[in-house]
């Protein structure tokens, strides 16, 4: 018991806040396959599915104060990347979350602290913070830990078709749509004309000497068209 004390006043250091309900970090960091035979609001799946809320609240806030002159489709974008499941991993480890989550047996010998896992840990911990002390303590976290990441400067996010994915995301928008609408040319040699759609947005085509290059040139056209940049070093 001490050595767990230990592990959670050093968490709290590097967080640092210090809570005034252990229990709230207790939660946050308690598996659902530590709680055997207990409810499933034991463990950290509420604190996670607020920290989600606060930490893109957190980020977008961010956001707009480092990049005044960032559209909304950059912003989105910026967005997307900083608050998907491998970056939150990445910042539980830089927390060092990885020894302190509490497993239960079976879990840890089947994969033990996987990304999935180390994510939601990440986002709870968030919650737990703005439920010990609201918003601006919260805020203080994410700051401190996502700061640096925000501002890295990235020379390719991600193809045309995973950019245009993220930013669709972030719009609120479904998966975008690729058709094939045109194949010519020799069967050895061909030449293949795509259609890349998303509600609400004017369709674009692209074309290619394969499918996957037709629609990544679809969907780099409908980046253009809608002003989403996929580098990030003019922004």
């Amino acid at each position: 018991m001490k050595r767990k004390a230990a592990g959670l006043e050093a968490l709290e250091e590097r967080l640092g806040h210090v809570f005034k309900d252990k229990s709230l970090l207790t939660r946050a960091l308690t598996h659902s396959s530590a709680i055997a035979g207990k409810s499933r609001v034991e463990s950290y799946q509420r604190l996670e599915f607020l920290g989600d809320r606060v930490l893109g609240l957190a980020i977008a806030e961010m956001l707009m104060r480092s990049f005044p002159k960032a559209t909304e489709g950059e912003l989105s974008r910026r967005l997307a990347g900083l608050v998907r499941a491998d970056s939150c991993a990445a910042v539980a480890r830089a927390m060092q979350l990885e020894t302190v989550i509490a497993l239960g047996s079976a879990s840890r010998n089947a994969s033990r602290l996987t990304a999935a896992i180390l994510a939601d840990a990440c986002e709870a911990v968030v919650g737990a913070v703005f439920v010990d002390a609201g918003y601006a303590s919260a805020f203080a976290v994410v700051e401190k830990f996502w700061a640096e990441r925000m501002l890295a400067r990235q020379q390719m996010l991600r193809d045309p078709k995973t950019t245009l994915q993220e930013w669709a995301q972030g719009q609120g928008l479904p998966t975008p749509s690729y058709n094939e609408i045109e194949r010519t040319g020799p069967h050895h040699n061909p030449k293949f004309r795509v259609l890349v759609e998303l509600p609400g947005h004017t369709p674009t085509e692209g074309m290619g000497r394969s499918k996957r290059a037709a629609e990544q040139a679809a969907a780099a056209a409908m980046l253009q068209q809608e002003g989403v940049p996929m580098s990030d070093e003019n922004a």
